[in-house]
């Protein structure tokens, strides 16, 4: 269905709780991993640490220079800089559709005290934004479904994340019955596990001397592999290279022959054809007017 829209389209998709959980608490995760919030984009060269936890005196910050100064002293204004440098216009038909303007997104506040001063002063700051820790959005969390956005937590919404999502052994106090769901493995560096000393003492050596099973190649396209099955077709070929090179010398002698004229050939030609003009001209009636029989070169 395309136009006009009407009031029975699908326009929402209804998604387990469970589902939408698992999802907002796997984003919480991947911004406390650096690799990720760096293959995201985010300018996090000078952040001292990940997770970014700062004190609770940022909620009580009123005006945007403040927190403009507040960001520029955790070394996160990098990155809401690049925000602020990327704004553009949009390619395509959206600058039709009140969304003209593009960013890039900056860093993530996530303050934990109702009513806090911070999201006026935080609001501003182009590509910033600001969350309270119980209303996290999973949008802001990983917009366009890419997890590792970068995230400053104050100290009162970080200490508040076990009570609202739980964890592995507590079930959470703000969702009913709801457990952080544990890891498959403890560990999730594969790579260290395996070259770990432990492990490796374990395994098998390598078996060097193991013979694997050659690789075919395509005898009409490898030359060697044709001669191993059939070493008469070195000699075909050559022979048809110079059959070849032979009927191509034979039709550009044939086509010279053609072009070149002896010289005997080539005056004939030209006295037949002059005998003839002048034929033309003595039978044509224009030899009666003297200014003709100048112009054609006839003398009466």
């Amino acid at each position: 269905m395309f136009a006009p829209t009407k009031i029975w389209r699908r326009w929402h998709r209804k998604i387990n709780v469970n589902q939408k959980r698992y999802a907002v608490v796997s984003a919480i995760a991947a911004s406390a991993i650096p690799s990720l919030v760096l293959a995201r984009g985010h300018r996090v060269e000078s952040v001292p640490e990940l997770p970014l936890v700062v004190s609770d005196s940022v909620e009580g910050v009123e005006k945007t220079k403040e927190a403009i100064k507040v960001l520029k002293q955790i070394g996160a204004y990098p990155d809401a800089e690049k925000a602020k440098d990327s704004h553009g216009i949009r390619p395509g038909k959206g600058k039709m559709r009140n969304r003209r303007y593009i960013s890039r997104k900056g860093p993530l506040v996530v303050y934990g005290t109702e009513g806090a001063k911070v999201v006026k002063a935080f609001r501003n700051v182009p590509g910033v934004e600001v969350a309270n820790v119980e209303r996290l959005n999973l949008l802001k969390l990983a917009p366009g479904g890419h997890l590792g956005r970068f995230v400053i937590w104050t100290k009162s919404a970080f200490e508040k994340l076990d009570s609202v999502y739980g964890s592995f052994d507590k079930p959470s106090e703000k969702k009913k019955g709801y457990v952080l769901p544990r890891p498959k493995m403890v560990n999730s560096d594969l790579a260290r596990i395996i070259n770990s000393d432990e492990v490796q003492s374990v395994v098998r050596p390598i078996k060097k001397d193991c013979k694997r099973a050659t690789l075919k190649k395509n005898p009409l396209k490898n030359l060697n592999v044709m001669l191993k099955l059939n070493p008469y077709a070195k000699t075909a070929k050559r022979m048809s290279l110079l059959a070849e090179a032979q009927r191509v010398k034979a039709k550009k002698e044939k086509l010279d022959k053609k072009r070149k004229l002896s010289k005997e050939e080539a005056s004939a030609i030209q006295a037949a054809g002059k005998a003839w003009y002048q034929t033309m001209v003595s039978d044509s009636d224009y030899t009666e007017f003297d200014n003709f029989s100048k112009w054609l070169g006839v003398s009466q």
